[in-house]
C-alpha cells in the first residue's frame, strides 16, 4: 500500500478477502492490524478505504474467536472516527438494527453495544433519540447479563451524545433499574456510570435518585454485595465531592465514617469476625481488602477538601497516621505519591504531618522512597515555609528528626541495588541549600556527596553527587568552608591516584562552570584543569580536550590575558608530545574549534550579551554572599558586646586607645556612613543585614528545576544598592588577599571601623560633611588600589 497502492487494491486485496474466510486466529489478527494501519497511515482516501476495506471489517466482526472479533471491532471504531455521516449511516446504523435483535447471537449483541456507544457522537440529538434509544433500551433489558452490563457502560457515550435532558428522562431510568439489576457485574457498571455522570445531573436528580442509591450501595457494600466494595472505595472522593451540596449535617458525617472504615478494612475485625474467621479469610479477600485501603489512600486528598483542610487534624490525622504507618507497600505507596497533595492543602496546617514525612523517609521499601522523592524539594519547601501561621517554634522543632531521616534515606538508597533511586535522591537534594541552613548542609550532607564521588560505582549517581555538591558549594556561606572544599576537590579528584577521580573532576568542573560565575573558575579551577594536559592516562587526556571549548569560554580579555597564554601553551604541547593516535586527533579537531572561538571582554558584547549579563548576576551573588559573612560577623560580635557590659568597656577603651594608628586605614578601608555611634549609620547596617537575609531566602535560591537561573529583579537591585551604599572601597575586601585573611579572627577590623574611631570621625559632621568624606574616601580607595597594581 506504500508503495503502490491501485496495484494492491486491484491484485493482492481480492485474495485477502478470499483467504480470510478460511484463515486462522494469527492471520484475521494480523489483517485487522494491517487495515487499521492503513487507514492511520492514510495510504488511500476515506472514501477508497471505506468502499475496498470497510465490508471485510463488518464480515469478519462476528468471528467465533473473540479476541478476533475485538480485534476487527477495535479496527472498525476506529475507522467510524473518519467515516462521513451518510455511509456510517447506510453501511453501520442501518445494519445495527438487525443486528442488535434478540434473536441475534451473544457475540454480535456485545458487539452492537459498543458500536451504538461510538455512533452516539458522531449524529445529532434528534437522530439518536430516534434510531438509536430504542435499540439502547432494549438492550439494557437483554436476558444475558453481559449484554446489560456492556450497554450499562455505554450509557455513559449515550447521554454525553443527547444532552442534559434526555439524560435526565431516558438514560437515568435505566441506569436506576440497571443500579437495583440481580447480576452484581450490572449494578457495579450502573454505579460507576452513575458517579461518571455526576455533572449532567441537577441538584433534585442529585437528592432525589442518585442519592439514596449511592446510601443503598454503601449499605450492602459491607453486608450483601461485597463485590462492589472495591468500586465504591476508588469512586468515593469524587463522589462525595460531587453531592457535597446536598448533604444534610448527618449525611456528611455518615459518608465520612464510612471512608473511615474503609481506610482500616482488614487491620481490624470487621462483620463481628471473631479472630479464629480473620485467620481463614481467603487470599481473595486479603487481596481485595489491601485494593481498598489503597483506594481510599489514593482518594485521602479528595477527603481532605470533603472536611475542610481546617478540620483536618480533628476528623482525618488518626487516617492518615493509619495509611502511612499501613502494613502492605501498596498502600504506603499511594500516600507516598499523594502527600504533596495533601501538603499543599493542609498550607499553613503542613506542620502536622511532618512526622509522616518523617516515617515514609524511613519507610523499609525502596519503592515509598521512590514515589516520596519525586516531589520532595516542593514538600520540604512547603514544611519550613509553610506553617507561619502555626508560630516558628513548631517549625525549628521540625529540623531535627528530618535532617537524620533524609541522610538515613540517602544511605539506604545507596546501600540498595536500585541506583536510579539513589540517584533521583541525589538530584533531588540540591534543593536543601533552600530549606536547611548552609553549617546543617556542611557538616551533614556536603562530606557525603564527596565520599559518593569518590567511592560509589555507578556514574550517574557520581555525577548526580557531583552536581548537588557544586550546588551546595555555591550557596555555602562561609569562606573556610568553601575554600576547603575546593582543597577536597583539587586534591582527591583533580589529583587523586585514580584516573575514574580525575574524569570525575572533569564533571565536576563543568557543574562549576555552569553554577558559578566565570571569574570564580578563572580563580580556582582553571589551572588545575590545565594540568591534566600531562595525565598518563589518554582518556583523562581525551575527556579534557572535550572540555577546553568550555574552559576557554570562561575567559576574559585583557584581565584574564596569562591564562589564554597558558591554555596556548598546553595546547601546543599536546601538539607536539601527544603519542596516542585517538587523543591527537582529538586535539587536532579541537584546536580548529578554539581557533574559531570568540573570547568575551570585559565590555557588555551584543553577541555574548545575555551571557555576560547572566555571568554578572552570578558573580554579583558570590561577591553577596563575602558580605553576607562580614555582616553575620558583625552582628554575632555586636550581640556579644551587648550582653556582656564589660566585655563591651573592655573593647571600648582598647579600641580608642588605637585609634590615632588605624585612623587613616579606616578611612581607606571602612564603609562610609557605617559608624555605630549615628544613627544613620545603624538604619544603613540594619538595612544591609535585612537585604542580605531577603537575598539568602530568595535570591539564592531558586527553583529546584533550574537552579542556576539568574535571581529576580528585585535581589539584583538590591545587591546594587548595598554596593552602592558600602562605596566601591568595600570590594578591596573582596581581593584574592584579603579574601583569604578576613577567615581570621580580626577579619570584622580590618574590614569595618571600631566603634570609637567612627564616633570620633562622624560625630561632629553634618549629613553634607558626611557626603564629602564619603567621596574622599573613595577617591582615597581608588588611588590606593592603583598603586598597588
Amino acid at each position: 500500500m506504500r508503495q503502490n497502492p491501485a496495484e494492491t487494491l486491484r491484485r493482492v486485496l481480492p485474495k485477502i478477502r478470499e483467504v480470510l474466510h478460511v484463515a486462522g486466529v494469527e492471520m484475521q489478527l494480523t489483517a485487522a492490524v494491517s487495515f487499521l494501519t492503513v487507514l492511520q497511515e492514510e495510504s488511500v482516501s476515506i472514501h477508497t478505504y471505506s468502499h475496498s476495506f470497510l465490508h471485510i471489517i463488518l464480515q469478519n466482526l462476528e468471528h467465533r474467536d473473540a479476541g478476533v472479533s475485538n480485534a476487527w471491532l477495535e479496527t472498525l471504531l476506529a475507522v467510524i472516527e473518519a467515516l462521513p455521516k451518510e455511509t456510517i449511516r447506510h453501511e453501520i446504523l442501518n445494519p445495527l438494527v438487525s443486528k442488535a435483535q434478540l434473536s441475534q447471537t451473544l457475540q454480535s449483541r456485545l458487539v452492537s453495544c459498543k458500536i451504538m456507544g461510538k455512533l452516539a457522537n458522531k449524529f445529532e440529538a434528534h437522530i439518536i433519540k430516534r434510531e438509536i434509544l430504542p435499540l439502547v433500551k432494549s438492550l439494557c433489558q437483554d436476558v444475558e447479563y453481559e449484554v446489560r452490563t456492556c450497554m450499562c457502560r455505554q450509557l455513559e457515550h449515550i447521554a454525553q451524545g443527547i444532552g442534559t435532558e434526555l439524560t435526565k428522562t431516558v438514560v437515568l431510568p435505566e441506569l436506576v433499574e440497571l443500579a437495583r439489576d440481580e447480576g452484581s457485574s450490572v449494578r457495579l457498571a450502573a454505579f460507576e456510570t452513575l458517579v461518571n455522570l455526576l455533572d449532567m445531573f441537577d441538584a433534585d436528580d442529585r437528592s432525589q435518585t442518585v442519592l439514596p442509591l449511592v446510601k443503598s450501595f454503601c449499605e450492602k457494600s459491607f453486608k450483601a454485595d461485597e463485590s462492589i466494595l472495591v468500586s465504591l472505595s476508588f469512586h468515593l472522593g469524587k463522589l462525595c465531592n460531587g453531592l457535597y451540596g446536598i448533604f444534610t449535617p448527618e449525611q456528611h458525617l455518615r459518608f465520612l465514617e464510612f471512608y473511615k472504615k474503609l481506610s482500616t478494612l482488614g487491620l481490624q475485625q470487621e462483620n463481628g469476625h471473631n479472630d479464629n474467621q480473620l485467620q481463614l479469610q481467603t487470599l481473595e479477600q486479603e487481596k481485595k481488602y489491601i485494593s481498598v485501603r489503597k483506594n481510599c489512600a489514593y482518594n485521602f486528598p479528595a477527603m481532605i477538601v470533603f472536611v475542610d483542610p481546617k478540620n483536618f487534624h480533628l476528623e482525618l490525622y488518626s487516617i492518615f497516621f493509619c495509611l502511612c504507618h499501613d502494613p502492605e507497600v501498596p498502600v504506603r505507596y499511594t500516600m507516598a505519591i499523594s502527600f504533596y497533595e495533601v501538603a499543599k492543602l493542609l498550607n499553613s496546617g503542613v506542620y502536622t504531618i511532618h512526622k509522616e514525612l518523617v516515617t515514609l523517609l524511613q519507610d523499609e521499601s525502596l519503592e515509598v522512597l521512590d514515589a516520596l522523592v519525586g516531589h520532595l524539594p516542593e514538600i520540604l519547601e512547603l514544611m519550613t515555609n509553610g506553617g507561619e501561621n502555626s508560630g516558628s517554634e513548631s517549625k525549628l522543632l521540625s529540623i531535627p528528626d528530618l535532617i537524620p531521616a533524609l541522610t538515613t534515606a540517602e544511605q539506604r538508597a545507596a546501600t540498595s541495588l536500585k541506583w536510579r533511586t539513589h540517584e533521583k535522591l541525589l538530584q533531588k537534594y540540591a534543593c536543601l541549600p533552600h530549606i536547611i541552613s548552609s553549617d546543617q548542609i556542611y557538616y551533614r550532607f556536603l562530606h557525603r556527596m564527596l565520599t559518593i564521588i569518590l567511592t560509589n560505582n555507578v556514574l550517574p549517581v557520581q555525577k548526580a553527587a557531583a552536581r548537588t555538591l557544586c550546588v551546595y558549594l555555591r550557596y555555602n556561606r562561609k569562606q573556610e568552608q568553601r575554600h576547603e572544599v575546593i582543597q577536597k576537590l583539587i586534591e582527591q579528584l583533580g589529583q587523586g591516584k585514580s584516573y575514574w577521580n580525575r574524569l570525575r573532576f572533569l564533571d565536576t568542573c563543568e557543574f562549576i562552570m555552569e553554577l558559578f560565575s566565570k571569574s570564580f573558575f578563572c580563580k580556582y579551577f582553571f589551572l588545575p584543569v590545565l594540568e591534566l594536559t600531562h595525565d598518563p592516562v589518554a582518556n583523562v587526556r581525551m575527556k579534557l580536550c572535550y572540555l577546553l571549548p568550555k574552559v576557554k569560554s570562561t575567559l576574559k580579555i585583557p584581565n584574564d590575558k596569562h591564562l589564554l597564554q597558558q591554555l596556548e601553551l598546553c595546547i601546543r604541547k599536546l601538539l607536539c608530545q601527544e603519542k596516542d593516535k585517538d587523543v591527537l586527533t582529538i586535539v587536532k579537531r579541537t584546536v580548529l574549534e578554539l581557533d574559531r572561538m570568540e573570547i568575551s571582554v570585559d565590555a557588555f558584547q551584543k553577541r555574548f550579551y545575555e551571557n555576560d549579563l547572566l555571568d554578572q548576576e552570578k558573580e554579583r551573588q558570590e561577591h553577596l554572599l563575602l558580605e553576607m559573612e562580614q555582616l553575620e560577623k558583625e552582628k554575632q560580635q555586636n550581640e556579644g558586646r551587648s550582653t556582656n557590659i564589660n566585655d563591651k568597656m573592655f573593647e571600648k577603651k582598647r579600641r580608642d586607645s588605637k585609634t590615632s594608628s588605624v585612623l587613616a586605614k579606616s578611612i581607606t578601608l571602612s564603609v562610609p556612613g557605617s559608624s555605630s555611634g549615628t544613627s544613620a549609620g545603624k538604619e544603613d547596617k540594619k538595612s544591609k543585614l535585612v537585604r542580605s537575609q531577603s537575598f539568602s531566602t530568595q535570591a539564592l535560591h531558586p527553583k529546584y528545576s533550574n537552579i542556576d537561573k539568574c535571581p529576580n529583579k528585585s535581589s539584583a537591585t538590591g545587591y546594587t544598592s548595598s554596593v552602592s551604599g558600602m562605596g566601591k572601597s568595600c570590594m578591596l575586601s573582596f581581593s584574592d588577599d584579603s579574601f583569604r585573611t578576613h577567615s581570621t579572627g580580626n577579619s570584622g577590623n580590618a574590614a569595618f571601623p571600631s566603634s570609637s574611631s567612627s564616633r570620633n570621625l562622624f560625630n561632629s559632621a553634618d549629613q553634607k560633611n558626611n557626603g564629602n568624606k564619603e567621596s574622599q574616601s573613595r577617591k582615597m580607595s581608588i588611588k590606593n588600589r592603583k598603586s598597588n597594581s
